[in-house]
């Protein structure tokens, strides 16, 4: 740039030619002078100033005075930089009146005097931690979830039914006027008839997914479909964060990249540019969906029979209460007296006729003992189909 100059261009011209700013060829014009090229000093200097005020040592001396006479005398017990700065302003030091709260914590982070509390930041658990088999990567969990409250022009609502799987990334989404467990089940189906069974499909507690709250023993067809596929159906915990991470990213990504994004006339123009943004989301995932555990596939020509009586494990992640019970299944089981507001895994195995109880612990996410038995008996009683609306 200075060669230039010197050549006879201007400034600007300069300035546009290497694309910097004015100011840059301006101060490496400075900079070299009217010296030869290679005698100037290019290198960056340092933006360290060449002169610093440092406190003196016996300003600093009375400053950690101070702060042990506070430590061992004062009635409050306060001892760090604003309680120094406050027993300071009636110092008959005036530098040492003078210090600010900043500069006191300077003073004493550099001679060593901060009570410091280190963090512990322990590594996250691994993916799935909370179901030994997913966590150890030999089986899948497929997430899903309801996207609720979009509006067409018009006013005329509709749902998105969303799914995602946990170790593949294998992205679902499926928008519907509304979503009903009647409309969920053949959805499924088609799914995994065309990727494959996972080992587990986790939902939140929504009466679309878990049936009804009020009645005792209420198996959703959702639920009944899992069980007849040998896929264990898990229902994450009531208001905890993290369970539904993956599924909840991808609710939010939907929303922006499809429906913020575009216009919509009707939903049929949703489906259209949901579907092309599935493709394309497999079509980037495609070296993860592959690296996944293995699916099982869904045999030819299966059909769903609702009424056959449901065998296989439900998994409920739950708190345990200040009693050391969990509810679930419109019942209430005693776990552990000891084992208060902690999570468990409490897997109703429908087949042994018992419910197997886990701790569960974050820290420690390897570590999941058995708690307790407890006998449970699935009633047997048809379940009531009533006719679509």
């Amino acid at each position: 740039m200075v060669a230039a100059l010197r050549r006879g261009e201007s400034q600007r011209g300069v300035a546009r030619r290497f694309h910097v700013s004015l100011c840059q060829v301006q101060y490496w014009s400075r900079r070299a002078g009217g010296r030869r090229l290679d005698r100037v000093d290019w290198e960056d200097r340092s933006r360290r100033p060449r002169q610093t005020r440092r406190t003196a040592g016996a300003v600093e001396d009375h400053v950690l005075a101070v702060r042990r006479w506070l430590q061992r005398e004062s009635a409050l017990g306060e001892h760090g930089a604003a309680a120094i700065a406050r027993e300071l302003a009636t110092a008959r030091d005036l530098r040492a009146r003078a210090l600010s709260v900043r500069t006191i914590g300077r003073i004493l982070e550099r001679r060593g005097a901060l009570d410091r509390r280190v963090r512990v930041r322990r590594p996250p658990p691994p993916a799935g931690w909370y179901l030994p088999a997913v966590a150890r990567g030999e089986a899948e969990l497929d997430s899903f979830d309801v996207i609720e409250g979009l509006a067409l022009a018009g006013g005329r609502r509709f749902e998105v039914l969303t799914g995602m799987s946990l170790h593949g990334g294998l992205a679902a989404a499926w928008p519907l006027p509304w979503v009903s467990a009647r409309a969920v089940v053949p959805l499924l189906v088609r799914h995994w008839g065309a990727v494959g069974l996972p080992g587990y499909a986790q939902f939140d507690n929504d009466t679309i997914f878990q049936g009804a709250h009020q009645h005792q023993d209420s198996i959703s067809r959702v639920v009944r479909l899992c069980l007849a596929l040998a896929v264990v159906p898990v229902f994450a915990p009531v208001q905890e964060t993290g369970f539904q991470a993956a599924i909840e990213s991808f609710n939010g990504r939907w929303q922006a990249k499809v429906w913020e994004r575009f216009p919509h006339a009707n939903l049929r123009a949703v489906q259209h540019r949901s579907a092309s943004y599935v493709r394309a989301q497999h079509e980037r995932a495609a070296a993860r969906i592959e690296a996944a555990p293995p699916r099982r596939p869904l045999a030819p020509g299966w059909e769903f029979d609702v009424q056959q009586h449901p065998q296989g494990t439900i998994v409920f992640l739950r708190r345990t209460t200040a009693a050391g019970a969990i509810e679930l299944l419109g019942r209430r089981f005693p776990v552990d007296r000891h084992w208060l507001h902690r999570l468990v895994r409490a897997e109703v195995d429908l087949t042994a006729g018992e419910i197997r109880v886990h701790a569960l612990r974050r820290r420690e996410p390897a570590d999941q003992p058995l708690l307790c038995r407890l006998t449970y008996v699935l009633p047997t009683r048809r379940f009531k189909d009533r006719p679509p609306p």
